[in-house]
Formats: structure tokens, C-alpha cells, sequence
């Protein structure tokens, strides 16, 4: 199990015995673990994206790499995307808690989440990538939608897709999209908004 210095954190103000540090410091209890809550919260934000200014009109193209996770399925979910620019640099890194969603919901937020950013940074070709095959394959049109749950999803994907100049879509393996899974998995420990 991976732990987050936020988690960290928040364990330390519910379960630990504070007494002696409050004793050296001079606080109460109390004061401690509201310093500790609100550090915790304080390092559950999303980082801005590494690069906020537009890309440079010879760098118009991204690569989108999006990942949705979900623990129980439905269960606890959350949405992550990483852009890249043509030189491989992160530009732009999102994540979102989405509460109880299934997986295939995630895994769309997710790239909804990567095309927001790409469209951001003014990118104008995306290279999607994700290693969802069932995503990657109803956006291509070789599988239909038909759980009623993701067709707005989907509608909403196409259109944003529509907006680029050109756009590829690419199945990738687990191990080649752990960007985007660190973030989808960070937006529900932390519960990014």
C-alpha cells in the first residue's frame, strides 16, 4: 500500500499521542492536530501543471495519457491524465475524485480531464493513450456504447476530439501509462477536486 504524506498526516493527528510534543511546543492538543489536518490538507491540492504558458506554434502536438481507477467497481474512483509534449516534458498534470463511479466512467473522466489540458495548453493534435481497450475502441467506432452511463461521456469525448486538427488513438499496456495511473490512484487517496 502506497501512503501520501497527507495520509501520513492525518493518522498522526487521530491516533497518535501528542502530549509530549505539544508539552515541548508549548500547544494544546487540540492546536496540534488542527495544525496537522490543515498541513494535510494543504498537501492534498493538485499541483499546477509544470507549464502554464501556450505551447510554441512549431509544439502544437501532445500526447494525452489518461487513466481512470475505481476500487470496488463502483467504488471509491477517481480520473488522472498526464500531457506530454513532443519533447516527452510532463506539461500538464490533472487528477480528480469522482466519490462512487464505475472504472469505464473513470477512464473517461480521465480523458476528459487530458484533453481539457491539452486544449489549454493550445495544442492542436492529440495523441491519446490509454490502456483502456474498451475506451480506446468505442471512440474508434469498433464498439458500441450501450451502457446509458457513458454515452454522454462519450458523446462529450468525440466532441472535445472533434476541436483538435487531428487526433490518434492508441491502446497501450499498463506499465507504459503509470503516469496517468499515479494520478488517477492520487485523485481518490487524496480526494482531489
Amino acid at each position: 500500500m502506497i501512503v501520501t504524506p497527507a495520509q501520513l498526516l492525518e493518522a498522526i493527528a487521530e491516533h497518535e499521542d501528542l502530549e509530549k510534543t505539544c508539552e515541548v511546543l508549548g500547544i494544546e492538543p487540540e492546536d496540534a492536530r488542527r495544525l496537522l489536518h490543515g498541513a494535510a490538507r494543504s498537501l492534498r491540492t493538485v499541483p499546477p501543471p509544470a507549464r502554464q504558458q501556450p505551447l510554441p506554434l512549431g509544439h502544437r502536438r501532445v500526447r494525452v495519457f489518461s487513466d481512470g481507477a475505481a476500487r470496488g467497481n463502483p467504488g471509491p474512483a477517481g480520473a488522472g491524465a498526464v500531457v506530454l509534449g513532443p519533447d516527452g516534458t510532463v506539461l500538464a498534470q490533472r487528477g480528480r475524485f469522482l466519490g462512487t463511479a464505475t472504472n469505464n466512467v473513470a477512464e473517461y473522466q480521465g480523458l476528459l480531464l487530458g484533453l481539457k489540458a491539452a486544449q489549454e495548453l493550445g495544442a492542436r493534435e492529440v495523441e491519446v493513450l490509454a490502456d483502456s481497450q474498451l475506451l480506446i475502441r468505442q471512440l474508434s467506432g469498433h464498439y458500441k456504447v450501450k451502457h446509458a452511463g457513458l454515452k454522454p461521456l462519450h458523446a462529450e469525448a468525440l466532441r472535445m476530439l472533434g476541436a483538435f486538427e487531428r487526433y490518434d488513438l492508441k491502446h497501450v499496456p499498463r506499465e507504459e501509462n503509470t503516469l496517468a495511473d499515479e494520478m488517477s490512484n492520487r485523485a481518490i487517496d487524496e480526494e482531489m477536486s
